[in-house]
């Protein structure tokens, strides 16, 4: 008792500090945005006052360099202040529509000691989560919401599913949701503050002078955020275990923990392994793909592979910033914890299943940028992709078809068919195209030490699959650990085919018996694969430039976009002001020296030894050298004793 209580005055003083921490941050963001429009008034004043020589140039650049740091700290404190909207790639589940999951949550919320959520949105993500829209940094409650991602509805068993919502109703039951609010807001409005940042450095090259130390500077700040919160909230999922094992069982539970694991896992390979490379090959997509990847999870093929994923799950270590412990620790947690559901609790035996409108609204949130691609029913995109994975090997097939007629100098058809294959096996070239077309195959399909005269006959085998499927008489279906399987004609047993292949294949002088059974079938050795088959086994694959190099996303473009015409607005629109104010400004008078006129009133006499002319001055010097209006001298007055007037010859009018 005094261990749990001790540790719940530690989780509430971490909670204190963390606030504190959250609101010094706010403060630092207001006190940064001050101290620019500080900056910027000095500058603008500056420039209009009277004694200005020409306008604040290093202001400007000043204001303009750190107007992209402001903006981001600014725009991080307001997208994380207030309550965020929904995601966008979200659907929004009515009770009407969905009956069967609305009563299984009313009815798990009451068992865990809670009011049902107002809202439930379905994601495409293997993750269920709970939100509080509160309000105040999260201090004053709000609306409350049950994220559930569709892959869980797809592949968890009905009482696994109902363990998941109980660990997140719970949640709500322990009031988690004020904390929880609080530490998320607090690291997005810090990770938001850096990708500013970074941004800015990105998009301006006079932020990226100084960009490091600020950078530096929110990172040790947004660690120690994260050291406050992640006990707190680690701790707070060890009590939501509790609850869910209290009402659902804890063997449940930890079932349902490690399915989650391996559904996660298993939900990234659908997509990279299956979804994007038929999308790209046919251009087709499933209209449902959670159906789709149900079906996988369901495949007998991948039971063993599955349940091997499900034991390595506790071997993962946990995320340095997730909020969850490692699920090792939450495994032995309740471990320790009875195997007795409470009293009333909730047994769901039916799947809880959803209307399909929902999965294919969103459906359209995997693929952002369809382009040609259509999509098409989740069934026959199955068939699509049985046949994709099927004929992988008819490309590399053509390719090494022609290597070797090429080196034999063997003219070649149009097109790939089967009596080329059959023409080079019958003049004792099998292991030249063996090894030409095991150098045209991946290593993840031809793995090290496979017999070549295996992955001959297994091409062999698909390009006669493929003419019957032409003419429409078998069809492949799906093998989720292998190539498609081949159902053979009516008659036929499932592996006759491809025992007629690798017989041909191995055995010299068989070509013929294999070309009388493909006779007897209908099918025409001599004749091009038809279709898209067709045309991509008869020409190669022209290799484009392709770059795998990581890209910025479209966010960050448009994210540092707007930085550089922030920046270039702040800069034009700061030159411009001041220079106005400067050509406006009001110019002092400029002190100057008291001028006093001087007349001259006195005379001169001619000197001895001149010429005696009229208006010669001493030394010889004629008088038209010297000013006779007024002289102006400064701060003297002087009056000669010459008159000079009367020395100036005038000349007479008549």
């Amino acid at each position: 008792m005094i261990a749990t209580a001790l540790a719940a005055a530690i989780a509430a003083a971490r909670a204190v500090l963390a606030l504190a921490l959250l609101v010094v941050f706010y403060a630092l963001v207001a006190l940064l945005v001050l101290v620019w429009l500080a900056f910027l008034v000095l500058g603008l004043w500056s420039a209009g006052a009277p004694e200005s020589q020409a306008p604040p140039t290093s202001v400007i650049l000043a204001c303009a360099a750190f107007a992209p740091i402001v903006w981001g700290m600014v725009w991080a404190v307001v997208r994380t202040a207030r309550p965020a909207a929904p995601p966008e790639d979200t659907v929004w589940v009515s009770r009407r529509r969905a009956p069967a999951l609305w009563a299984a949550v009313d009815e798990l919320a009451g068992s865990v000691g809670t009011a049902p959520p107002d809202a439930i949105r379905l994601t495409a993500e293997v993750n269920a989560s709970v939100t509080e829209h509160a309000s105040f940094l999260g201090l004053l409650p709000g609306r409350r919401t049950l994220y559930l991602g569709l892959p869980l509805l797809a592949g968890l068993p009905p009482a696994e599913l109902c363990a998941v919502l109980a660990h997140e109703l719970g949640h709500f039951s322990r009031r988690h949701g004020r904390f929880g609010t609080l530490a998320h807001r607090g690291t997005a409005g810090l990770a938001a503050a850096c990708d500013a940042v970074r941004s800015a450095a990105a998009a301006n090259d006079l932020v990226r002078l100084y960009a490091g130390g600020p950078l530096l500077l929110l990172r040790g700040y947004t660690r120690v955020f994260r050291l406050l919160t992640r006990p707190v909230r680690r701790r707070q999922e060890i009590e939501a275990d509790r609850e869910a094992a209290r009402v659902a069982g804890a063997r449940t539970v930890a079932d349902a923990l490690r399915s989650a694991a391996a559904l996660e896992q298993a939900w990234l390979e659908f997509g990279a392994g299956f979804l994007t490379p038929v999308r790209r090959a046919e251009g087709r997509v499933p209209d449902d793909p959670f159906r789709a990847f149900a079906h996988m999870v369901e495949a007998p093929e991948l039971r063993e592979p599955f349940a091997a994923l499900r034991a390595r799950a506790a071997e993962r270590p946990a995320d340095r910033d997730d909020p969850h412990p490692d699920l090792a620790t939450r495994l032995s947690r309740l471990a320790r914890l009875p195997d007795r559901p409470a009293e009333g609790g909730v047994g769901v035996a039916e799947p809880l299943d959803v209307p399909s409108g929902y999965a294919v609204e969103l459906g359209r949130t995997l693929y952002p940028g369809l382009g040609t691609a259509r999509t098409v029913p989740w069934r026959e995109w199955l068939g699509l992709l049985a046949e994709h994975r099927a004929t992988r090997l008819l490309t590399p097939l053509a390719e090494a078809v022609r290597t070797v007629e090429k080196a034999a100098g063997i003219s070649g058809s149009s097109g790939l068919t089967i009596h080329q294959v059959l023409r080079l096996l019958d003049s004792g070239r099998r292991m030249p195209l063996a090894r030409a077309l095991g150098g045209r195959v991946p290593d993840v399909e031809s793995p090290a030490g496979r017999d070549p005269l295996g992955l001959l006959s297994q091409a062999l085998y698909v390009l006669i699959g493929a003419q019957l499927v032409a003419r429409g008489s078998a069809h492949w279906t799906m093998n989720w650990t292998g190539p498609g399987t081949l159902v053979p004609p009516e008659g036929l047993a499932p592996g006759t085919i491809r025992d007629w292949a690798d017989t041909a294949v191995r055995e010299p002088g068989q070509t013929q018996r294999l070309a009388l059974y493909l006779a007897a079938l209908g099918v025409d050795e001599r004749a091009p694969l038809p279709g898209a088959a067709g045309d991509a086994a008869r020409e190669p694959v022209k290799q484009g430039a392709i770059s795998i190099a990581p890209g910025v996303d479209e966010p960050a473009r448009r994210r540092i976009s707007g930085i550089r015409v922030l920046a270039l607005t702040v800069l034009l629109g700061l030159t411009g002001v001041s220079w106005l104010l400067w050509a406006d400004r009001e110019e002092r008078p400029s002190p100057r020296p008291a001028w006093q006129t001087v007349t001259p009133t006195a005379t001169y006499d001619p000197i001895p030894g001149g010429t005696g002319l009229p208006g010669e001055m001493p030394g010889g010097i004629p008088t038209r050298l010297l000013p006779t209006g007024p002289i102006w001298t400064p701060g003297l007055t002087l009056r000669p004793s010459l008159d000079l007037e009367s020395l100036v010859p005038r000349r007479h009018t008549p």
